[in-house]
């Protein structure tokens, strides 16, 4: 379907945190320390958009917290208290855009768009790709509605779940692997060729309204600890155990192939889960559903032992998943097994399994929610 501004004012408002988009060569290296207003000037404005600037942070996004996040959360919804804004762009490093966007998708209720966007290239650097992807990105937010939050980025728009970044280094830099994009912007045009499928969202959580970057001492917000732990060859059960010690109240197991590990492995995660710990299985696989196929440590044992699988999700957002749920732990039903499910699967994509009779695919799994 065809996208295109019919023909009002629309007043956008960018919302700057950093990242390569806004980075300067620092003498040694690159560091994002221009304004939300440099960035800005360096794009052209599409047609009857007016826009509004807020500098929030200017960090390099590998050095984004879940504090981060939650600041910009709350400045989201702050900024559609105002009926009068048609759509906020939110300029980002690329490296945990992916998180980002996920976490605000999983909170965002309004009908009008948040669209996440970045560069590949450096501020001010002649082949720069920051002000097409601003461009486009302002196209967008000034053209859709009722597709929750976006990632836009050399001329294509991606729904916020299941979109990674899956080039270092290429100006193409996300995708979802397991699905085709959700549309394409350019020559003055949005088309959106397919209508993304998000559960219901979540309430703000109310360490949004107080989660202040660096803040410390005893009125810092306390946030939970979500860890991510990768299975491989020769692994054990040492550093999922050493995420409990440490007070991890989630952890995001990314396991072989459709979602398997070692016996071992699963019977700490059955001792995990019983402690209380929101234990979640994801693959290092880049693309595919999850699927109770095997036994011997497989995704077989790992659900019997408490877990959950991710659908196509992969460790970056699943960890989000699970902060997100912790965090309206009280408030909703976020950590009962359906509710947590719904919010790790999503849109479940069928795929053939390799064994039937007993086995459970991705899909499968869903059903019984």
């Amino acid at each position: 379907m065809k996208r295109t501004n019919d023909g009002g004012a629309r007043r956008i408002v960018v919302i700057s945190t950093g990242g390569t988009i806004a980075s300067r060569w620092q003498g040694t290296g690159y560091a994002a320390d221009a304004s939300g207003s440099d960035v800005l000037a360096t794009a052209p404005l599409p047609e009857d958009v007016t826009v509004e600037v807020v500098d929030l942070f200017n960090v390099n996004s590998s050095r984004i917290t879940a504090a981060h996040q939650l600041a910009l959360l709350r400045t989201v919804h702050e900024t559609f208290a105002d009926p009068g804004v048609d759509g906020i762009v939110i300029t980002h490093g690329t490296d945990t855009l992916e998180e980002t966007a996920f976490l605000l998708d999983l909170h965002h209720a309004d009908s009008r768009p948040v669209v996440l966007t970045g560069a590949q290239r450096p501020f001010g650097t002649g082949d720069g790709d920051g002000p097409g992807n601003l461009y486009d990105a302002l196209q967008v937010a000034s053209t859709v509605r009722d597709l929750g939050v976006l990632i836009v980025f050399n001329g294509r728009v991606h729904a916020a779940r299941g979109t990674v970044k899956t080039q270092t280094l290429a100006i193409d830099a996300f995708s979802d692997p397991s699905t085709e994009r959700l549309g394409r912007v350019g020559f003055s045009r949005v088309d959106i060729e397919r209508q993304p499928e998000r559960p219901a969202p979540l309430p703000l959580p109310a360490a949004a309204r107080t989660a202040a970057p660096g803040a410390t001492g005893p009125d810092a917000t306390v946030l939970p600890r979500v860890d991510i732990i990768t299975h491989h060859s020769d692994g054990d059960p040492f550093l999922l155990n050493a995420a409990v010690s440490a007070g991890a109240r989630g952890i995001v197991l990314v396991a072989t192939g459709a979602g398997n590990a070692t016996p071992e492995i699963a019977a700490a995660v059955a001792e995990a889960v019983a402690r209380g710990v929101l234990v979640a299985v994801t693959t290092r696989v880049p693309a595919g559903p999850l699927a109770e196929i095997y036994t011997g440590g497989g995704a077989v044992d790992l659900v019997a032992a408490g877990a959950l699988l991710t659908g196509t999700l992969r460790a970056g957002q699943a960890r989000i998943v699970l902060l997100s749920a912790l965090l309206a732990e009280g408030a909703t039903g976020a950590t009962d097994p359906a509710g947590l499910r719904r919010l790790l699967e999503g849109p479940v994509r069928a795929e053939p399994t390799l064994a039937t009779g007993g086995s459970r695919s991705a899909s499968a799994v869903a059903a019984r929610a």
